[in-house]
């Protein structure tokens, strides 16, 4: 239901406004960032991001108020699982080939 990749969307559309904005940031299309955020909001009891259509003064998407909560609740747990495993982290880092060293953390 959420993984890295959809909590980066979410992330993206909070910070743009935009659903198309957050998939390009993404690399990714618009019909594949919309999948994404029909399949969270179906998913959850309430939906996560709301859009409002284009016209004069163009459309934009924002989360909704579970949205917030979701990605704050999703972003805590990524903390504390990267604080519970730093050890395991480390222990990795370390059989990585030297050019593979420099981040395990896929960016985050």
């Amino acid at each position: 239901m959420l993984g890295p990749g959809k909590a980066d969307l979410l992330e993206l559309i909070e910070q743009t406004g935009s659903i198309a904005a957050a998939g390009r940031a993404m690399r990714m299309s618009y019909k594949r960032a919309w999948s994404l955020v029909e399949e969270m909001n179906a998913a959850f009891r309430a939906p996560l991001v709301a859009r409002s259509r284009g016209g004069a003064r163009g459309g934009g998407a924002h989360l909704t108020e579970t949205g917030a909560t979701v990605l704050a609740h999703y972003r805590a747990l990524e903390r504390r699982a990267t604080d519970a495993g730093e050890a395991e982290i480390a222990a990795l880092r370390a059989l990585l080939a030297e050019a593979g060293a420099s981040d395990m953390s896929g960016g985050k």
